[in-house]
């Protein structure tokens, strides 16, 4: 969270922001914005404190209006759904600065999918000494289910959430890399539209990448992996359900896909060894289930049986 300085009525004064001693993402001097939050700041200090102000209810007011939630449990077991905390201080990244975060983001997915791909056919990791054996031995996550599983397009983990952190010199790192259920973009989608609407002449001054396009390639993603190429694949959203700490963001990608949201109560496996789908006109075939629901809630047949 930015600590902003006050500036009274005419608005921000970037020569009093301290930032000794740490790396700040907005300035890199008193006075001197990083590169590429020139016109963030430039913006910013065209503001006074009365608008200002009158952003910071508007985001407030547009995240209860939208009802961005998410659900925080109590130590005796009872939650509580939050409205989502908004910082009004946008992190703007140079573009090169960005290429070279997303080229090793990739790579480091490529990496992750080939190793678990490794750990499910020929463990060749293991067997040079690389991981020691005794972890995969110890592993809650190891299945060995899936040995000699191949999925299509050899991709284990679809979508990788990596949390990055910088260091006090700024070097950006992986803190870790979340690939079984990731939770959060949605947050990230609606941040973005509520900065837009709340800055709309910083959008136009600065360009930035857009993100939201994000829905529609989840959503091709998925139907890449139809076992019925051609046809027009049916997808699904497959949630805990609504006291799930993340059902806010299962039904906002449902709906931004136009796909179907489902619970477990909702599909069923047929003869032919094919999920169907119950709809008011009858059972329809599904092709492809993006889970929200850990591994072994997966298939009670296979893990728990007592998985709904």
């Amino acid at each position: 969270m930015h600590r902003l300085p006050v500036g009274g009525a005419m608005g921000i004064c970037w020569k009093d922001y301290p930032v000794n001693g740490f790396h700040d993402e907005v300035i890199l001097a008193p006075g001197q914005p990083r590169p590429g939050a020139e016109a963030l700041c430039a913006y910013l200090a065209s503001l006074d404190d009365a608008r200002l102000a009158e952003r910071v209810a508007s985001a407030e007011a547009g995240i209860r209006l939208m009802g961005i939630t998410f659900r925080v449990y109590g130590d005796d077991g009872g939650s509580l759904d939050r409205h989502w905390p908004y910082d009004l201080i946008p992190r703007i990244l140079p573009l090169p600065e960005w290429r070279r975060i997303e080229a090793g983001l990739k790579q480091r997915a490529l990496a992750l999918n080939l190793f678990i791909d490794d750990v499910y056919h020929d463990q060749r990791a293991f067997r040079d000494g690389i991981v020691p054996r005794e972890l995969l031995a110890t592993s809650k996550n190891f299945r060995p289910e899936c040995m000699g599983v191949s999925p299509a397009h050899g991709v284990w983990a679809h979508i990788c959430g990596s949390d990055l952190v910088r260091d006090r010199d700024g070097t950006v790192y992986v803190l870790e890399d979340n690939l079984r259920v990731p939770s959060g973009v949605s947050y990230m989608l609606e941040n973005r539209q509520i900065t837009k609407r709340c800055f709309p002449e910083l959008f136009r001054r600065a360009r930035i990448l857009p993100v939201d396009d994000y829905p529609s390639q989840l959503h091709a993603m998925l139907a890449s992996l139809s076992p019925r190429p051609g046809d027009e694949p049916q997808i699904v959203v497959l949630t805990p359900g609504i006291y799930n700490s993340a059902y806010y963001e299962h039904s906002y990608l449902a709906q931004r896909m136009g796909v179907e949201l489902v619970t477990g109560a909702d599909l069923f496996v047929d003869d032919d060894d094919c999920v169907q789908m119950h709809t008011l006109s009858g059972p329809r075939r599904v092709d492809v289930i993006y889970r929200r629901v850990d591994d072994l809630f997966l298939d009670p047949e296979a893990f728990r049986p007592d998985s709904m």
